[in-house]
């Protein structure tokens, strides 16, 4: 890769990734490591052009807290420390942290400059003040040998700091979090005093990939396990661009998919790319195995157990395979490598093909891995991709299986799909479907009792949920009106039989999931 890069080294904040997500909006490469796998060799590999230190839990007070490589600081590049990434800067360099009474500071404060202008604050202060976000429990009592202070709030005397002959600069607050308006403007003068040419773009990525891909692949085949999702889309037609003809997609309907959706991807990729396509209809299968079953948990392992098996079975139909294309993203990547080295706790299990290469000796080709869901989406669009397609919300690999709480039935389905695209129809109608992350219908495991015309009914009742956010990490719900949610209630009620009752899912995430299970 010949982008300028720069390295964030993670101390386990819970926003590191939004430090990236900001960088990769001002056309910055930039990757995340934690700090005790940031060796000498890898800042050699990575030759960043500055370095970020992330916040983090742990408090430099304390022995045994994390630190920096020694190596940073003598590498000559600029540094920016956040938050515990000021405080490591401090301890490491000759200041003082302290920790006690008066020195934590939660949520929205408001700094004010002190001494001269410095180009990193540069459309800063216009009003006299800037709100930013806090979250910290030390603050800096003394600064290390050659840095002044350009910023204070009122629990943090060191708010903003800088050593600005060795362009090292730390703030106590979070730049990367909304809540600090003009956070953007910080990590954008950051990056121009370390000389950043903003050259990370989707139509650069997407000719360095398909260089790759071919370099990697060279005249073998590949199989790609097709979802009809934007990830898995978007990497099959990038693969596809890159080899042609040698990549064969396999998409399996688990006959737990939306309405009509099985029919719109296998005509979007057999009519607008050309692309050999395998559609293996084995809802029979599917459906059989879950009848009886309630456990989410068993749900979802039967669902991806069976997945790897119908996979499998029809990609051994495609003679000289060696590579298994995966729709990998980077917060994947981040994840599965942990902070702490600790074991995390499973919330539920994830449906994909992550046994697959092992168990079928396929190497894979995972051309998404550097990239966040929004730059996947931009990528989409560079490939041709249509924008209804790129712009779908996301939908589990498990389906309306976790939509559909106890047991599953071909009828509850069939009902759950009317109530959904009743649903999604007047999202649209209204002009809301961009401005929400994920919207969709649960039906629930009860029926209850209610009247139409002069009738008593005893039918399912459902859900309604729709959420807003920024990569699925953290979720709100969207405020519809009432006027919304009563003519939507209106029309699934009219329009769907089966349903006699309908609520709205007001819960956020944490503590909720976006999905019912």
């Amino acid at each position: 890769m010949t982008h300028d890069r720069l390295l964030i080294i993670d101390f386990g904040s819970q926003v590191t990734q939004l430090i990236a997500r900001r960088l990769r909006e001002l056309n910055v490469y930039c990757e995340i490591h934690p700090y005790q796998n940031v060796t000498d060799a890898l800042l050699k590999d990575i030759a960043p052009r500055a370095v970020i230190l992330s916040g983090g839990p742990d408090s430099v007070t304390r022995d045994g807290s994390p630190r920096a490589p020694e190596a940073v600081f003598t590498m000559g590049v600029p540094i920016l420390g956040i938050c515990y990434g000021q405080q490591v800067m401090m301890q490491q360099l000759g200041g003082k942290v302290v920790s006690g009474e008066g020195t934590a500071e939660f949520g929205r404060a408001f700094v004010r400059p002190e001494g001269d202008a410095i180009a990193l604050l540069d459309g800063w202060f216009t009003e006299g003040q800037e709100q930013v976000w806090m979250s910290h429990g030390d603050h800096v009592s003394a600064l290390a040998p050659g840095f002044a202070v350009y910023g204070t709030s009122p629990n943090a005397p060191y708010a903003i700091t800088a050593d600005l002959a060795r362009n090292f600069f730390a703030v106590q607050f979070h730049p990367e979090v909304h809540h600090t308006p003009r956070g953007k403007d910080l990590f954008k003068n950051f990056i121009r005093l370390a000389g950043f040419k903003g050259d990370w773009t989707m139509g650069a990525y997407r000719a360095e990939a398909i260089a790759k891909i071919r370099q990697q692949v060279g005249d073998k085949k590949v199989i790609c396990g097709l979802s009809g999702g934007v990830d898995s889309s978007v990497a099959a037609v990038l693969i596809h661009e890159a080899i042609g003809d040698n990549l064969t997609c396999v998409f399996v309907d688990h006959g737990l998919l939306r309405q009509n959706e099985a029919a719109e991807v296998v005509a979007m990729f057999r009519d607008n790319y050309n692309i050999p396509l395998i559609h293996a209809d084995e809802s029979d299968l599917f459906l059989g195995a879950l009848e009886g079953m309630s456990d989410p948990e068993e749900k979802r392992k039967t669902i991806g157990k069976l997945f790897i098996d119908v996979f499998q079975k029809y990609a051994n139909q495609i003679d000289g395979a060696e590579f298994l294309a995966q729709g990998t993203l980077y917060p994947d990547v981040i994840e599965s490598v942990s902070f702490s080295g600790g074991p995390s706790v499973t919330i539920k299990s994830h449906h994909n093909v992550g046994g697959l290469p092992e168990k079928m000796g396929l190497k894979l080709v995972e051309p998404l891995r550097e990239l966040f869901k929004d730059e996947v989406r931009a990528l989409g669009h560079e490939l041709g991709l249509p924008p209804h397609f790129i712009g779908r919300h996301p939908f589990p690999g498990p389906g309306l299986a976790i939509r559909c709480p106890g047991q599953i039935t071909r009828e509850k389905l069939e009902i759950l799909r009317k109530a959904d695209a009743v649903y999604i129809d007047q999202i649209r109608k209204h002009g809301l479907y961009d401005d929400i992350w994920q919207a969709f219908v649960a039906i629930l495991p009860v029926r209850t009792v209610g009247v139409m015309g002069d009738g008593r009914t005893y039918d399912y009742a459902c859900a309604l949920r729709a959420v807003t956010s920024v990569d699925g990490m953290t979720a709100d719900y969207y405020p519809f009106t009432h006027e919304f949610l009563g003519e939507t209630a209106t029309r699934i009620i009219n329009e769907v039989k089966g349903i006699n009752r309908v609520t709205y899912d007001i819960t956020s995430k944490p503590p909720g999931t976006i999905e019912w299970e």
